[in-house]
């Protein structure tokens, strides 16, 4: 059956777009950074073992919010696996941080989830778009919550619970990205989706998005190059 058939047979809502420079873009940027610093704030006076069940207690709701929001997209006809697999680059770090803090401590999972988990959600909420948007207040809180807590997580493992950054991090990770970008790009041209916008930009304004396929792309790798690099020597630094 033909790839635009089979997406004609799902229910399709336009991306909700939030332009950061208006009121509501503002208010929500306000209200997840205090969230998120307020919670940082708080791992400084827990002992180490409420630190972690904290954590995990936000990891589980997490995952929760994530997974009722797949079956309510399911259960109203709005699921279709061209928009809802967890192959965007925000999708695949909040998996990982739904469980990172229940198996062995693995160093290559948090570093990824460190530098893609930080840097993708915080341009998703800079640059807010929530695809398939219903107009219900469950769709426009998981967005935010999906994309607040895979900025925290991370930063809470490398404050409060003893995870480090090792040498070439940046680099090691931006070769799994681009690894993870391969593997993807054909699965997109293959079914007909825009995992990771990789075949059309996203829709929104972002300084870091210009150019036709696949010149943005390649400016995103310029980007992104500096971006990790530089947070390697700030949190260095600053963890130092």
């Amino acid at each position: 059956m033909n790839i635009s058939i089979l997406k004609s047979m799902f229910i399709q809502y336009p991306p909700y777009i939030i332009d950061l420079m208006s009121y509501e873009g503002i208010r929500n940027l306000i209200i997840t950074s205090l969230l998120i610093v307020c919670f940082l704030w708080l791992g400084r006076v827990l002992e180490m073992d409420k630190k972690l069940k904290m954590a995990k207690i936000i990891c589980v709701i997490t995952l929760i919010i994530t997974a009722s929001n797949h079956i309510i997209d399911y259960n109203n006809g709005n699921w279709d696996i061209y928009e809802d697999l967890p192959l965007h680059l925000c999708g695949i770090t909040n998996l990982i941080m739904c469980f990172i803090l229940f198996i062995p401590k693995n160093q290559k999972l948090f570093e990824f989830l460190f530098y893609c988990g930080f840097w993708g959600g915080l341009m998703a909420i800079l640059t807010a778009q929530i695809n398939d948007y219903d107009g219900s207040m469950f769709k426009y809180i998981q967005y935010y919550t999906s994309h607040g807590t895979i900025i925290f997580i991370p930063l809470f493992m490398f404050y409060h619970l003893g995870y480090k950054l090792s040498n070439f991090s940046w680099l090691r990770v931006l070769v799994i990205l681009n690894i993870l970008m391969l593997i993807i790009m054909p699965l997109n041209f293959k079914i007909g989706s825009n995992y990771m916008y990789l075949v059309e930009a996203p829709d929104i304004k972002n300084p870091l998005i210009f150019g036709e396929w696949p010149f943005y792309i390649i400016n995103w790798e310029f980007f992104i190059l500096i971006l990790f690099y530089l947070s390697y020597l700030f949190f260095t630094k600053t963890k130092t």
